[in-house]
């Protein structure tokens, strides 16, 4: 016992101090993209979406490239277009919006969620509880949503925490590209969750289908029947990103 005990506290303290300072990140983290079109000309340009093999890159209403970050894969696939025309990952965590358009931009740079209102944020603010609804997922979202709980990230530090009933919960986090089989038992979760209740939306599955877009076994995310107040986008994405989108939705960050 002594042993461990001394052990531990020659390790110190191992908790990230997010939200203060920038989290480190190493070289081969896939963060926010951007379009790189250094050699365009005219960029961003429609040749953009045409160089990228996944859904990431659309045309938008003037012919010109948009970046779905809801529809990312974060796969280097998506930053192999060619040279001067392209996509390429920057080293920012910070994604989560407010609303699944804000996640279509012409740069990269997405619209960071906006606190809650004065009411919301007093019911939730300092502590919230959440129920999650896997919904057709490979467990990818899963796992970065567990590590949320190990000491690095300590969501519960922040008043955050999963409860296992949609009854106690203050919400609902939804992974998953809700299949046939879940449609029903996201619904009926959502449907048990007192008001006033949070919808959060983890993932480029629960957003945009992800790999499965298209299938005509899912959804293709979150049905449009069920609101949802925070868009955290990501393959998976990383706990930073869901750190950040909950604080700022909480009114926790600027």
């Amino acid at each position: 016992m002594f042993e461990f005990l001394r052990t531990r506290r020659a390790e110190g303290t191992r908790t990230s101090s997010f939200p203060k300072g920038e989290p480190d990140f190493p070289d081969r983290f896939r963060g926010r993209p951007a379009l790189d079109c250094g050699d365009c000309g005219d960029a961003p340009c429609p040749e953009c979406s045409e160089s990228i093999p996944t859904a990431l890159v659309r045309r938008g209403g003037d012919r010109r490239a948009m970046l779905d970050l809801g529809a990312c894969l974060f796969s280097p696939e998506e930053a192999s277009g060619r040279a001067g025309c392209g996509v390429r990952f920057t080293h920012d965590h910070r994604m989560a919006s407010r609303t699944r358009d804000s996640l279509v931009t012409p740069d990269g740079e997405a619209q960071l969620a906006a606190a809650l209102d004065a009411r919301m944020r007093s019911l939730f603010g300092r502590s919230l509880r959440l129920r999650s609804v896997v919904a057709g997922s490979c467990n990818g979202c899963e796992s970065e949503l567990n590590a949320l709980g190990n000491v690095v990230f300590d969501m519960g530090r922040f008043g955050v925490q999963f409860v296992a009933s949609p009854r106690h919960a203050d919400g609902i986090v939804i992974t998953g590209a809700v299949n046939a089989n879940m449609c029903e038992a996201l619904e009926r979760t959502y449907a048990a969750v007192p008001d006033p209740r949070l919808v959060i939306a983890v993932g480029a599955c629960a957003a945009s289908g992800g790999p499965f877009r298209g299938s005509p076994e899912i959804a293709g995310g979150v049905p449009e029947r069920i609101p949802v107040d925070l868009w955290i986008p990501g393959c998976p994405p990383h706990p930073f990103t869901v750190l950040d989108g909950l604080l700022r939705l909480l009114g926790r960050l600027a």
